[in-house]
């Protein structure tokens, strides 16, 4: 018989429908009649078997089965394939000890515009257990050539609208939402407050924030606040033309913050706005929003899960598939007061921590004997390499330079001066000419 036309009896249904709620963290969906209607909307015995079989693969119960009696028939259903249990079999799999810890953390995401968007959409599948959402733009339809915001949105705050669309996804992800600028003085101290009391658990703060914003402003508001926190935080970007980006973690004291190392803009104090062309907009590629945002929440997830390794900045360029990585040492000399404080905070802590004895290999004798008695010997001596070597200058921990300028030796050549002639240049001129036509002659020349 053609499953399509195996109804399963209400009372079957039913009492699948029951037994699955008590194992589940589910409430009940207050009208299930319309699981039991037929193709035509006549009641029927009950709904398809390929309804209810979908119907039960949508709840998020690992390694539970149900049957129930179709026409003689047992039908089966087995979560054990459902996109929840994929994702713990990351832990069967040795890559993650305890990926459940994912619903413990409370990710703060300011901007969600084409980076910040795709981020929340990844944590909500990923099962992020609170996710705080800061901007202030609205959904245009400018805004479509980029991924997840749709046309029926435009007109609606982003927050209110990334809201809506998130909670559809994965609806046991707690949201918080504001609608406002973090950069102005009335909205600031908010911005901080939630941060710092916006956890999980109310009064706790969040495990980590991510700058998914489009200025230098903004960014320096948000170092600034996770500066004077000590609150770990991930920058994000992509560039005007669209074909490149990074992300960067920056722990306060161990690693550079934003200010540490400023683009030129904001060293030189110049207004983004006055950067902008009239007539010339950013571009916009949603290829490169997406790997950006890509990186940037595998980043977020070895962080809080962690496991694999962390990357502390991590670009890429997409004109030659090329991925840089590195890291950054604080600078001393940082602009940002509370970046400092955060520098000797954790200068302390490093300090009382056990110190580990490090074992130095010997490093093994290829060739015990020398009988021929070579020796590798250089070139240079010591002298020729004092010489050509200059002062190192006074630079931060981890940075060096690459090569020093020697000093210049006032008497390393002496100086010619010629007496003036008097003579115009076309005087000279002449007498150039008039020694070109002397001939010159050569011996054993006839």
């Amino acid at each position: 018989m053609n499953c399509n036309t195996c109804y399963v009896s209400p009372s079957s249904f039913l009492k699948v429908y029951q037994r699955m709620l008590n194992g589940a963290r589910l409430a009940l969906i207050p009208d299930v009649s319309v699981l039991l209607e037929g193709p035509d909307g006549a009641t029927s015995p009950g709904p398809p078997a390929p309804l209810l079989a979908a119907f039960l693969k949508g709840f998020s119960i690992q390694q539970v089965e149900y049957s129930a009696v179709v026409e003689g028939r047992t039908l089966r259903t087995d979560c054990s394939h459902s996109d929840p249990d994929r994702l713990m079999a990351l832990k069967r799999m040795g890559i993650v000890s305890d990926y459940e810890k994912i619903r413990t953390f409370a990710v703060a995401i300011v901007g969600v515009g084409g980076v910040g968007s795709v981020t929340a959409e990844m944590l909500t599948r990923c099962g992020i257990g609170k996710l705080l959402l800061f901007d202030y733009d609205k959904v245009e339809l400018a805004n479509m050539n980029r991924l997840f915001f749709q046309p029926h949105q435009a007109g609606l705050s982003k927050v209110q609208a990334a809201e809506h669309t998130l909670r559809n996804i994965n609806p046991d992800v707690l949201f918080e939402v504001h609608n406002y600028n973090i950069t102005t003085v009335e909205n600031f101290q908010h911005f901080m407050d939630r941060i710092s009391n916006g956890g999980l658990e109310e009064g706790k703060p969040v495990d980590l924030v991510l700058s998914c914003v489009d200025n230098f402003e903004a960014r320096m508001t948000i170092n600034t606040a996770c500066n004077e926190l000590g609150q770990t935080w991930m920058e994000s970007g992509v560039s005007e033309n669209a074909v490149s980006g990074h992300i960067q973690l920056i722990i306060p004291g161990e690693s550079a913050c934003f200010a540490c190392a400023p683009p030129l803009v904001v060293a030189a104090n110049i207004d983004e706005k006055t950067l902008k062309r009239e007539g010339v907009c950013a571009a916009s590629l949603p290829t490169t929003m997406g790997v950006v945002a890509g990186i940037l929440v595998q980043n977020v997830l070895k962080f809080l899960l962690k496991f694999g390794t962390v990357s502390f900045y991590l670009g890429y360029n997409a004109m030659q598939d090329f991925f840089p990585t590195m890291s950054m040492k604080p600078n001393p000399q940082c602009d940002d007061r509370n970046c400092r404080k955060q520098q000797e905070e954790y200068k302390r802590k490093e300090a009382a921590l056990p110190k580990q004895d490090v074992i130095q290999e010997e490093e093994e004798i290829i060739h015990e004997d020398n009988e021929w008695g070579i020796e590798l010997v250089s070139e240079v001596s010591e002298e020729e390499l004092k010489n050509s070597s200059g002062p190192v200058p006074d630079l931060p921990e981890g940075i060096t330079v690459a090569y020093t300028v020697p000093k210049q030796q006032e008497d390393a050549v002496p100086a010619v001066t010629v007496e003036d002639s008097g003579e115009s240049l076309e005087e000279l001129m002449a007498k150039m000419k008039n020694i070109k036509k002397t001939p010159r002659v050569y011996c054993g020349q006839l």
